[in-house]
């Protein structure tokens, strides 16, 4: 099945090339002098690469977008996993805290059964 896929899709390749080639051939062997022939043909090289120019701005533009909201949700994430490790933090000190309290008392209810 991806053989015809690609068979399919080298053949419709191959179609539009010929149709270029046909179209810039059609151009030269025209009725009409070398001169008109040759404005005609940097005439649409001009307009190709004006719209060629277009889209990859326009894809530029679009990288350009989707990178900073990328950053800007690298930036969320960051400041997000900050705010969990303060909590984290927080916490894990009072268990400490309170365990240190825990093992005081212990220590002096020990020291009583002893004494």
């Amino acid at each position: 099945m991806g053989h015809r896929e690609n068979g399919v899709a080298a053949g419709t390749l191959l179609l539009a090339a010929g149709a270029i080639l046909g179209a810039g051939v059609a151009l030269l062997l025209a009725p009409q002098s070398g001169r008109d022939t040759r404005t005609d043909i940097l005439r649409y090289a001009k307009k190709a690469r004006n719209g060629a120019g277009g889209v990859v701005e326009d894809f530029a533009d679009t990288v350009s977008g989707m990178v900073d909201a990328v950053g800007d949700k690298a930036e969320d994430i960051l400041d997000k996993g900050k705010d969990l490790a303060y909590d984290a933090k927080k916490e894990l000190i009072g268990a400490i805290a309170e365990g240190q309290k825990k093992l005081e008392k212990q220590r002096a209810r020990l020291e009583k059964m002893i004494a």
